[in-house]
C-alpha cells in the first residue's frame, strides 16, 4: 500500500478506526478480530482506538484489550504496525461522554492504556478532545511528560482548532506528529487545520470520512456527486471520498471505522483511485 509519513515512520496511507468494533450496536470479537486481520492482510498499519470506546462503565478500554488480542493474534508480521491511542475523554456508563483533561488522569489513562496494550511505550498517544475546565497547556504539558519519560513513542491531538495546534507544537517542542479531527464531504470546518498540518508536516487524521456511523450509509445519496464519479470508476462512493481526502494533502491519513472485513478492504483500495483535477474540483464543489 502507499504510505505516508507519522513522525519518522511510514504507515499506510488507509488507516484502521477501531471504534465501531467497541460501542453501542458493536458485532461479535470474531468478527472484529476478523476485521482487524483483513486490515493488516491489506498492508494497513495504522490502527485507531481510545480507552473511550467502550459502552459500560466496567469495561473502559474495550477496543484497546480488543485491538491488543487481535494483533498478538495475526499470523504475519506486526512490527510495523503503529497503534494510536487517545485519553481525555470519559464514558461514565449511562451513554454519555465527559472530558478530563487533568495531568493527573491523562498520566493515569496512559498508563493503564499501556497496560490493556500490552507494550512498554504506546506508539501514538492523543489528547482526545480539549476540556475546558483545564488550561489547555496543562493538558498538553502532560502529553509532553509522557514523551519525555518515554511511555509514548510519538505525541498527538485530537478535535483542536489552529491555535491548540500550534501551541501543542510549541509545548511539545515541535514535537506534534499527528491531529486527528473530524473531517467528511459533511463536515468541511476542519479543512483550516488540514491545511495548517500540511504546512507543518504534521500527520492530519480525518475521522468519521463517511460522516458517522450513523449517517455513513447515506453518503452517495447525501452527496451525488460521490456517486456519480463512483459509478464512472465502478467503484464505491466510499472509495471516491477517501482519494478525495488522500489527494487534498500528502499528509492526510483517513481512518475509517469498521467492523467487517469487507469495509475495510473496500477502503484499502481507495489509495489506487486516481481522481482528475476536473474531478476533485466537483467534489470538493458538493
Amino acid at each position: 500500500m502507499q504510505t505516508r509519513p507519522i513522525g519518522d515512520v511510514q504507515v499506510g496511507a488507509i488507516g484502521l478506526g477501531g471504534m465501531p468494533m467497541s460501542i453501542e450496536g458493536r458485532p461479535g470479537e470474531q468478527r472484529s478480530v476478523a476485521t482487524v486481520h483483513a486490515a493488516l492482510d491489506a498492508g494497513v498499519t495504522l490502527i485507531d482506538t481510545a480507552d473511550a470506546y467502550h459502552v459500560g462503565a466496567d469495561e473502559v478500554g474495550h477496543n484497546e484489550s480488543l485491538i491488543a488480542r487481535a494483533v498478538a493474534s495475526y499470523g504475519g508480521d506486526t512490527s510495523g504496525v503503529l497503534i494510536a491511542t487517545k485519553g481525555g475523554h470519559v464514558r461514565p456508563g449511562d451513554g454519555s461522554w465527559t472530558l478530563d483533561g487533568s495531568p493527573k488522569h491523562l498520566k493515569e489513562a496512559c498508563e493503564a492504556s499501556l497496560k490493556r496494550l500490552g507494550v512498554e511505550a504506546i506508539g501514538l498517544y492523543q489528547f482526545h478532545r480539549p476540556d475546558p475546565k483545564v488550561p489547555y497547556a496543562d493538558s498538553v504539558g502532560a502529553i509532553r511528560d509522557l514523551l519525555d519519560e518515554g511511555k509514548i513513542r510519538f505525541a498527538g491531538v485530537s478535535n483542536a482548532d489552529p491555535e491548540q495546534i500550534r501551541q501543542a507544537n510549541e509545548i511539545l517542542g515541535g514535537r506534534l506528529v499527528s491531529v486527528q479531527n473530524q473531517f467528511s464531504p459533511a463536515f468541511r470546518s476542519s479543512e483550516p487545520e488540514l491545511e495548517l498540518c500540511a504546512e507543518l508536516g504534521i500527520a492530519f487524521l480525518p475521522w468519521s470520512p463517511f460522516g458517522g456511523i450513523v449517517r455513513a450509509g447515506e453518503l452517495g445519496e447525501r452527496f451525488a456527486v460521490f456517486s456519480d464519479v463512483a459509478r464512472e470508476h465502478g467503484v464505491s462512493p466510499y472509495q471516491v471520498c477517501l482519494a478525495w481526502m488522500l489527494a487534498k494533502a500528502p499528509v492526510v491519513i483517513p481512518i475509517p471505522g469498521s467492523s467487517r472485513p469487507e469495509t475495510i478492504r473496500d477502503s484499502v483500495a481507495a489509495v489506487d483511485l486516481k481522481l482528475s483535477p476536473e474531478e476533485l474540483s466537483r467534489l470538493d464543489a458538493a
